[in-house]
């Protein structure tokens, strides 16, 4: 059995699926991001040049910097305020997100899945809940039920299984939620309350957990942005992302700034690269 053991190591290796080796991305190749307003960016330099407008497409968003830093032919099909069902679907006058998926892709990042569940909404609505005075575009916190995250889920599988089928040597990389909650307690970025926090707390580890599940069950990759930036969340010393409010020019509010765009996409391009843990 001794002498078997090389070989069989050798064979096992060689029957890898060829997800398993991702090869160096060429100089133009076609590179499709899609997702929500955190991929989008919003507020992140002025909006993409013939975008649709409430889309938010900002021209410094991290697909963007990252399609620059690797010479890649991007193409930005993210909108804010999306859900799966509208990267699957179409959402009005805004195409489908999978429809930007061709033959020739050969990388797709996603960022997905917060609004189905309503994370940054409920955020909000906690800062609300706060106020003396609510603002008038407050609106109450609302309940997730385990069928919204399963529905969520099961879109989100979906979502890698069109890609594959549309483009069958992309590299599929999802790239999870940036942190927007502060480690223990609330602070001043983000006045909510110790309970509204464990709440969204709880959703956003939720949210990276499924994230993680979709793209391990579904042979696709995963950045782990959620991590990467916990220590440069709302109040830290230096932010990657805004609280209840956000200065003019530099993103929206609970989403992330310019500099939470430019870390993101230089941290990817190392992942794509290999040169970080995976």
């Amino acid at each position: 059995m001794k002498r078997l053991a090389m070989p069989f190591i050798l064979m096992a290796l060689a029957a890898l699926p060829a997800w398993a080796k991702p090869q160096a991305l060429p100089e133009g190749a076609r590179y499709v991001a899609l997702g929500s307003s955190f991929a989008a960016g919003p507020g992140v330099g002025p909006n993409t040049p013939g975008s649709p407008e409430r889309c938010g497409r900002g021209t410094l968003n991290y697909p963007n910097l990252l399609a620059s830093h690797l010479k890649l032919a991007l193409v930005d099909a993210t909108c804010s305020g999306a859900t799966t069902e509208y990267v699957l679907g179409p959402w009005d006058e805004v195409p489908a997100q999978i429809e930007s998926i061709t033959a020739d892709t050969r990388l797709v990042t996603i960022t997905i899945g917060g609004n189905d569940v309503n994370f940054v909404g409920n955020i909000f609505a906690a800062g609300c809940e706060t106020m003396t005075n609510p603002l008038p575009r407050c609106q109450a916190w609302r309940e997730i039920s385990d069928a919204d995250w399963e529905g969520n889920e099961e879109r989100m599988r979906q979502i890698v299984r069109q890609i594959r089928q549309r483009a069958p040597e992309a590299r599929i990389v999802f790239v999870d939620y940036m942190t927007v909650l502060p480690a223990r307690t609330p602070c001043a970025a983000l006045p909510i309350s110790s309970r509204r926090l464990a709440q969204s707390r709880d959703a956003a580890t939720r949210l990276a957990a499924m994230t993680a599940r979709v793209a391990r069950q579904e042979r696709a990759e995963v950045f782990r942005l959620s991590a990467m930036s916990r220590p440069h969340a709302p109040c830290s010393a230096k932010p990657w992302a805004n609280g209840l409010t956000a200065p003019p020019g530099d993103g929206i509010p609970v989403h992330p700034n310019r500099l939470g765009h430019a870390a993101t996409a230089k941290a990817l391009a190392a992942f794509l690269a290999g040169t970080t843990r995976r």
